[in-house]
């Protein structure tokens, strides 16, 4: 009976997920900001305090080129942008476990840029397909196996787009059958592709203004599907099913760069920029199978330029310029400022703030909207550029990249 019992008790053990630091082994960090596009992570059991010179360095490699896109992770590999010696925009697929260099696909033009040359975006993963968007417009679909290409075209060509000064950096969104992008054509400002084959489906035929800085997320209000986006000139929300724009807001937006992906929650939605602007709340309410739109507070007290913003508990946190700021997400009520790590980026994960300070320092704070509470913070390497990509915390690591490295750190609880 006794051997009975520990048999059935080994195969219930056997049965049971792997984890990872409390997580399942296949953790996905399929795209830009995370599963929901929110920059928060389901992770936990992860260190709540840093050693003085920071966490464990697991790998670290200096290969990825130029650049400042994020990575996307599942399974056993990551996926991330950069260059490559002839020229070229590139995708690179890297093993998890050591961050060497499984495969490499090379294609369109690396553009040079005066605020740092390269690819902005993030790879989007999709079943066994991979979608990356370059810092020219050349969209591709691609098998995540092995980088074999299925099909492409140039987004700005084909919609009759322009290249914004400091390059396209948005990171396509897959929502079913459909691919979102927004080239900025004229009565193209935001365009629905078959994710399969990359046909037209829609254009939002309203927009006409060229592209933001920011990527599409999705809102469903009142059983109503929506893309929410940023375009050069206004916040807009368009219709999931036929790219109609339903509203238009223009308080939250400057006319130099719209950089920050819009935060949703409870029928509600948030939208910041930073060049003397800052952030306005919306009400959105579903009437007649349209969205409509209405202010609930604008503030000059989140002015976010590039690093993104994560709502927790009904607070918002991000940096306005170079201090990081909680705010109270239904009212606007600034709860602290803090300069923190300097104007940077920001994840969220296990009740703390994974930030990124573009002078190349990390660190590591509560989510806690009472006071400002750091937790650790330490310096990386100054690669002759700001440090603007999002940092990634997933399967107990935190990912860094930087340039051309990548650098993947221990963070799981001891």
């Amino acid at each position: 009976m006794k051997f009975l019992f520990t048999f059935v008790l080994l195969c219930t053990f056997a049965a049971l997920p792997l984890t990872i630091g409390n997580t399942a082994a296949d953790a996905e960090w399929p795209q830009w900001r995370g599963p929901l596009r929110d920059g928060k992570s389901s992770e936990t059991g992860l260190l709540k305090q840093w050693p003085e010179k920071g966490p464990a360095v697991t790998w670290s490699i200096a290969n990825l080129g130029e650049g400042y896109g994020s990575v996307a992770i599942r399974g056993d590999r990551i996926y991330v942008q950069g260059t490559s010696g002839e020229g070229k925009s590139t995708v690179f697929c890297l093993n998890r476990a050591d961050g060497k260099q499984v495969w490499s696909v090379a294609f369109g033009p690396r553009l040079d840029q005066d605020k740092g040359n390269g690819p902005r975006g993030t790879p989007t993963l999709d079943g066994d397909r991979m979608y990356v968007l370059t810092e020219n417009g050349d969209l591709a679909c691609l098998r995540e196996k092995d980088g074999s290409r299925i099909w492409g075209k140039n987004i700005l060509k084909e919609f009759g787009g322009s290249n914004p000064r400091w390059l396209i950096s948005e990171s396509p969104l897959i929502d079913g059958n459909k691919l979102i992008v927004s080239p900025g054509g004229s009565g193209a400002g935001i365009v629905a592709l078959n994710k399969m084959t990359g046909a037209e489906i829609w254009r939002t035929k309203e927009l006409t203004a060229q592209a933001g800085y920011a990527s599409n997320i999705i809102a469903e209000v009142g059983g109503v599907r929506s893309y929410l986006n940023f375009t050069s000139n206004a916040a807009v929300g368009v219709r999931a099913s036929d790219g109609k724009l339903m509203w238009s807001y223009a308080n939250a937006a400057n006319r130099t760069a719209n950089c920050a992906t819009p935060v949703f929650a409870d029928n509600k939605v948030f939208f910041s920029s930073a060049y003397g602007t800052g952030g306005g709340l919306l009400n959105l309410k579903a009437e007649n199978g349209e969205v409509k739109a209405e202010e609930a507070y604008f503030t000059k007290e989140m002015q976010n330029h590039h690093g993104g913003m994560v709502l927790v508990n009904g607070y918002l946190y991000g940096f306005s310029n170079a201090i990081l700021t909680c705010l109270e997400f239904s009212t606007g009520k600034v709860m602290w400022k803090d300069r923190s790590v300097g104007k940077g980026s920001i994840t969220y994960a296990d009740g703390m703030l994974y930030l990124l300070g573009e002078k190349q320092l990390v660190g590591l704070a509560e989510a806690n909207p009472n006071a400002y509470v750091e937790k650790g913070r330490f310096p990386i390497n100054d690669r002759g550029w700001d440090s603007w990509a999002h940092p990634v915390v997933i399967g107990g690591k935190l990912y860094i990249r930087n340039q051309g490295d990548l650098t993947c750190y221990d963070v799981k609880g001891k």
